[in-house]
């Protein structure tokens, strides 16, 4: 995926704490005048991202005796910015929380500045802002800026700054936050939630479970603890309102289970297990949706089967109909988009390697979140009652990291879900795919991989690699070879985007060379590549998301075309005037929008409010339900909308936003989509962790057509059909672009 400078905020600082009671007011330094001698920054801030120099500056200030400058280095990293930042409890009354401060800039370029304003609560991110959309630039004096947000009444900590992107300097000086209107400092405070689950430290080193011997009769054993426990997870009231630490519950009855001589034994073990959890209050007047608006229902039946017994099953089933609330412990719906928030879910990333107990946990984890809160759960095409019994033995045997992290990338896999993988720079998967990269980028095309880009002119040349050369091997291995391989690890939602990225890990190697077998026409060589670290290769060259492409140009005075990849927050609004007039406007959505456009740019397409989208929701009161809303409209009444033909570019990069964003441009009079399968994932993503610190991700609502048709693995189905070949690529051809010309010139 791509990651804008506003997810790079929102990962920075997830762990940025401090150490202070959470029911006492934190002891603010918004003018900076609280100074440590010798220490980098004033008390109580800090610095994260990279690369950029922060200091105190006592020369340059807006008041008092110091400010904060940060500084871009003279070469900058790529994706790298500079910030400094303040964490508070979040324990205000209030509607409103407004973040004030002073900014001057000197030469803001390739970037911008901002203040930035982040509430956060159990689950994650809850508001943010960090002015990316003000584009703050160039050089400005003394001016006093501010952020306004909703203030959540389930927030837990307020993370607030200022940052820099690109080159140039800012300063910042005179903090202020206001919660509806009055002073923090004067604000009223609530007393922040306790909960026994937090207070419950027992298994922080370990869940002193090192090894899980399996047969057959173990492995269901172990199959029937882990739905048992995520139906409590998610159901129970107790567990709901924060009684209990549910991953060390675990812990606790797993070597009971491990110990049990049978099932007989295993389902009392397990029944005095439910038993305990105490006495609750039924939803006898629950109210069931009609049936038009149910999208999936619950998948319980496993708990009528035979083999739980008679007196668990009536327990669960009692369990079911339990009073819940809209809001849980671990989880909560977002108020606003309705996908959910996974709370309390903790990383334990400083194990290095889970250990058998713990990548149990792992699994558990994973599955029920499936089973209750992922609404394509009906498109996953293995039966997912067997994929955990399937999935036991891979993650209780892993026998090191990689085995661990293998068995994880699979079950993610499962699901058939771009937005599922594991996100982020992972170690010991690097070294597993290779450290260092060809010079080269391949892509898939008629299911060939053909070099199509060169990131290092030099080393390519020396290697007599070209635009268009077709990879027949790697390291000896033949490329189909390894693609068969690769795809049990490699999770998306469709073959072609599965082949997306498993060209992008093609070249890799931990190497300082790598052989390569490539034909070119009729003619196979072998060639000895030099190889390059990662850090040789900037990420925007690597990036299928977004080329190094201007925005929006005129291909002929009549033909407009706009790349939505590299847009600016905005700039949106300037370029609609320049398309205006013009016969035909190309959108190329083989990349993914760096800048929101589907309403701004809708209302120039679209002569008058039309549905595209609707979507389905999950449900905490009834774990497992989706239900649709209302459908949802692009445009509005204007007569003077564009009157000339509009050509929608898609393929396998064509992601998310990007499909959303093509769903309602589609609405357009004289739209046509051409070109080949998109990723097939959109919708919000719910983020959550494994053990080991996995970072991973599902779309957290379900995204159909008004009519109800699915978008989900099937992505955006194209008007016509038009892909790229190994001949078109090789003389320099854009074969989709050219067929879209000769669309909008009527050929």
């Amino acid at each position: 995926m791509k990651f804008i400078y506003a997810l790079l905020l929102t990962l920075a600082c997830v762990f940025t704490v401090l150490a202070q009671s959470e029911n006492k007011p934190p002891e603010f330094n918004f003018g900076f005048e609280k100074v440590t001698a010798g220490a980098q920054l004033p008390d109580g801030w800090i610095v994260f991202g990279s690369g950029y120099d922060l200091k105190i500056d006592e020369a340059e200030r807006k008041s008092g005796k110091y400010s904060v400058l940060i500084q871009s280095p003279a070469v900058i990293p790529e994706g790298a910015f500079g910030s400094t930042s303040f964490s508070a409890p979040a324990n205000y009354q209030g509607k409103e929380i407004e973040l004030r401060g002073f900014l001057k800039l000197k030469d803001v370029t390739d970037g911008f500045a901002g203040l930035f304003l982040r509430i956060d609560g159990d689950g994650g991110v809850l508001q943010f802002d960090n002015m990316q959309s003000r584009g703050l630039s160039g050089s400005k004096d003394w001016t006093e800026y501010s952020i306004k947000l909703p203030l959540p009444e389930d927030g837990s900590r307020i993370i607030f700054g200022a940052l820099l992107t690109g080159k140039g300097q800012v300063w910042v000086d005179d903090f202020q936050i206001l919660i509806d209107g009055k002073d923090i400092t004067v604000s009223p405070m609530r007393p922040m939630p306790e909960y026994k689950a937090k207070k419950d430290l027992e298994f922080d080193q370990g869940s002193r479970i090192s090894e899980i011997k399996l047969n057959a009769a173990k492995t269901d054993d172990l199959a029937i603890l882990g739905k048992v426990w995520g139906f409590l997870k998610y159901h129970h009231p107790a567990i709901a309102a924060g009684e209990y630490n549910w991953d060390y519950e675990l812990f606790r009855i797993l070597p009971k289970i491990l110990a049990a001589k049978n099932a007989s034994e295993r389902n009392e073990i397990l029944s005095v297990w439910a038993e305990s959890l105490g006495t609750f209050e039924t939803n006898a007047a629950a109210v069931t949706p009609t049936a038009e608006k149910i999208k999936l229902n619950p998948d319980l039946a496993w708990i009528n089967e035979r083999n739980l017994g008679v007196k668990l099953t009536a327990q669960l089933n009692n369990i079911k109909s339990a009073k819940r609330k809209n809001k849980s412990y671990y989880i909560e719906m977002d108020p606003n988009i309705g996908n959910p928030r996974f709370k309390n879910e903790a990383d334990y990333k400083s194990m290095n390697f889970p250990d058998a107990g713990f990548r149990l946990l792992s699994l558990y984890r994973y599955w029920n979140i499936i089973q209750y809160f992922f609404p394509n759960k009906h498109l996953i095409e293995a039966d997912w009652n067997k994929v955990l019994p399937e999935f036991i033995p891979k993650f209780a045997g892993a026998a090191d990291d990689l085995e661990y992290k293998k068995a994880a990338l699979g079950l993610i896999g499962s699901i058939s879900d771009t937005h599922a993988n594991i996100w982020g720079r992972d170690e010991t998967l690097d070294k597993w795919r290779g450290v260092n990269y060809a010079p080269v980028g391949v892509r898939f095309v008629e299911e060939k991989a053909v070099v199509t880009e060169i990131y290092e002119q030099t080393a390519a040349d020396k290697a007599g690699l070209k635009i268009g050369d077709v990879i027949e091997a790697v390291g000896g291995k033949k490329v189909a070879q390894i693609v068969s391989e690769q795809l049990e690890f490699t999770p998306a939602s469709n073959r072609p985007t599965k082949l997306r990225d498993i060209a992008e890990r093609l070249l890799r190697t931990n190497e300082n060379s790598l052989k390569i077998t490539y034909r070119r026409g009729k003619v196979s060589k072998e060639t000895l590549v030099e190889t390059l670290a990662r850090e040789k290769i900037p990420d925007k060259l690597r990036s299928p998301y977004s080329k190094p492409i201007p925005p929006f140009k005129l291909i002929s005075p009549e033909i407009a075309y706009l790349y939505p990849g590299s847009l600016k927050p905005g700039e949106i609004n300037e370029i609609i005037p320049k398309i205006n007039g013009t016969k035909g406007l190309v959108i190329d959505l083989r990349s993914y929008p760096s800048d929101f456009i589907v309403f701004s740019l809708g209302e120039f397409l679209v002569p008058e409010p039309k549905p595209f989208v609707k979507f389905s929701v999950g449900s905490v009161e009834n774990p497992g339900l989706f239900t649709f809303t209302e459908e949802l409209k692009v445009g509005k009444e204007n007569k003077n909308y564009y009157q000339g033909k509009v050509v929608i570019l898609v393929n396998e990069i064509t992601l998310s936003q990007a499909e959303y964003t093509t769903m309602a441009f589609r609405t357009a009079p004289r739209a046509t989509v051409i070109g080949s399968t998109t990723a097939g994932a959109d919708g919000n993503v719910s983020q959550f962790f494994l053990p080991g610190g996995i970072r991973t991700m599902i779309s957290g609502i379900g995204v159909y057509y008004p009519n109800g048709k699915e978008t989900q693995r099937i992505g955006i189905v194209p008007d016509l059909i038009v892909k790229p070949t190994v001949k078109g690529i090789a003389e320099g051809k854009d074969e989709p672009l050219e067929k879209a010309i000769e669309i909008i010139n009527g050929k």
